[in-house]
């Protein structure tokens, strides 16, 4: 059970002098938790958002006008600016209260998902899209870092696991969720739900949330640590084919669903809240495997993503062969977050901060390169080309993984929150 944050007076030294004092000290156990779970309830609803597109592409594209290519602008736009978006608020914050920036990340949030559900063409879609790649940029760098502050020491591990469990529930939750609502009432109404959630998550945080001043500022130096070693920089370079690969052709899951395997609507939303599903195994899973080896857990997800990817140009068309695809794609999905952040954890075990900024970074950059490689793919030589293009992006990761990732730096990872 945990102790309230003025139960426990008496705290070790050396513990005192590596860990600051909550930022809560006046706040009751429930509603420093109330507050932790705010924050990751906000983050569920911005990944919700960014990943949104994916599971509505088709409808969103008929409906403003443009083709499938040109609508996964919608997935690079936001993700090239959260890229610099990240390392570039942590720096300029400096030591403004961690309060007020969640706070206005979550309006940004707000006004994203208004303006997409009344977007009248295009253009004011990316204008929404690129405000939502600015709010997802800060939370990523923000938020766990913040929800540690409102618990004490011995919980932190505790809500920094809430936090991410929000961002790996809406990897694998968001689009299914959201494509079931765009097709029972429109691609408008996911948008406008996911703005009605951020806003309750806003009142909250405005009840709640308490002066939260940060740990120390961080400079633009601190950020170059996990360039300097060397399995962060083998990370970060499987990153880039690892994510690109898998979002050069995850954008476009649902076209395929529809066009390659043949399927109606409601199969589609059937198959990819199975998708959501296995992936939220996939994470659970990752949790143990990762424990035990984080290079033979990535190691397994690439190959299995690529496997995925590979089969579905070659396994014929129908519901079974779908859902094939689709389950060995959803567990290798929910393996890559947890498999990651573990090995950023293990090369960079000093500086976690700056490599968990570059590891945002790298992802974003990838989730963009993938959405506009899958784009121009798709556009020029069709869906099944594109899978083809994307399986050997993941095979390339899991070619780095396999041999330069054999040499290891960083102390052991010692466990991954659960």
């Amino acid at each position: 059970m945990m102790n309230s944050p003025s139960s426990n007076p008496c705290v070790d030294d050396v513990a005192a002098a590596a860990t600051p004092a909550p930022a809560h000290a006046t706040h009751t156990t429930r509603s420093a938790w109330l507050a932790v779970g705010s924050i990751a309830v906000g983050t569920f609803a911005m990944v919700s958002t960014e990943f949104m597109p994916i599971g509505l592409l088709t409808d969103i594209a008929r409906g403003l006008n443009v083709s499938d290519g040109t609508a996964g602008l919608m997935i690079t736009m936001p993700g090239v600016l959260a890229a610099f978006a990240g390392p570039a608020l942590i720096v300029a914050s400096g030591r403004l209260d961690r309060r007020t920036v969640l706070i206005t990340l979550t309006l940004l949030l707000i006004a994203s998902n208004l303006l997409a559900a009344f977007a009248p063409n295009f253009g004011t879609m990316l204008v929404a899209r690129l405000m939502l790649g600015l709010a997802v940029g800060g939370f990523w760098t923000f938020a766990p870092a913040a929800a540690t502050q409102l618990v004490p020491h011995a919980s932190q591990a505790r809500a920094m696991s809430l936090v991410l469990a929000g961002v790996s529930a809406a990897t694998v939750l968001g689009v299914p969720a959201g494509s079931l609502l765009g097709t029972l009432f429109g691609w408008r109404a996911s948008f406008a739900v996911t703005g009605a959630l951020a806003t309750v998550v806003l009142l909250v945080q405005l009840w709640l949330l308490p002066a939260i001043p940060p740990l120390r500022a961080i400079g633009a130096r601190d950020l170059l640590t996990p360039l300097t070693r060397r399995m962060a920089q083998v990370g970060l370079l499987a990153v880039l084919f690892f994510i690109a690969g898998h979002f050069a052709a995850y954008t476009y899951l649902k076209p395929l669903l529809q066009q390659v395997f043949g399927l109606q609507a409601n199969a589609v939303s059937t198959l990819l809240l199975v998708y959501g599903a296995v992936g939220f195994i996939g994470t659970f899973l990752g949790g143990s495997l990762v424990a035990r080896s984080v290079r033979g857990t990535t190691l397994l997800a690439a190959l299995m993503l690529a496997t995925a990817l590979l089969l579905s140009t070659v396994i014929g068309t129908g519901w079974v062969a779908g859902a094939i695809v689709v389950v060995i794609w959803g567990i290798a999905f929910g393996l890559i977050p947890v498999a990651l952040t573990g090995w950023m954890m293990e090369a960079v075990p000093d500086a976690p901060e700056a490599g968990q900024a570059l590891l945002v970074t790298g992802f974003q950059v990838a989730i963009a390169s993938g959405a506009l490689i899958g784009g121009v793919t798709v556009d020029g030589y069709g869906i099944s080309s594109a899978m083809v293009l994307s399986g050997v992006l993941v095979l390339i990761a899991a070619l780095i993984v396999g041999t330069l990732g054999r040499a290891r730096g960083g102390a052991p990872l010692a466990a991954i929150p659960e």
